[in-house]
């Protein structure tokens, strides 16, 4: 076995010729975000119907004034079509 190409070998995986390198200054960058248009948008009408109320108050009384008095009707043909209609909608 040759001694000399193990120490050869041994030279090449050494950690021994490592450099020090200094730092020349800090870097102070912060980090930042943008928010899109359209995430904006997004948030402004989230925002929108939050604010909004779940039951329409107005129309409730209105209906119910309606079928107080006996002046809303509604037709069996516009109630068929809505069922059929619905139906198909989610069967397609």
């Amino acid at each position: 076995m040759r001694v000399d190409a193990l120490n050869h070998v041994s030279q090449l995986y050494q950690a021994a010729n490592t450099k020090k390198v200094n730092k020349t200054g800090k870097i102070q960058k912060k980090d930042s975000y943008v928010i899109s248009q359209s995430a904006k948008d997004y948030q402004v009408a989230k925002q929108a119907v939050a604010e909004t109320e779940d039951i329409r108050e107005d129309r409730v009384a209105e209906l119910k004034e309606a079928l107080a008095s006996g002046t809303y009707n509604v037709s069996a043909q516009e109630i068929a079509d809505k069922i059929v209609s619905k139906y198909f909608d989610f069967s397609i």
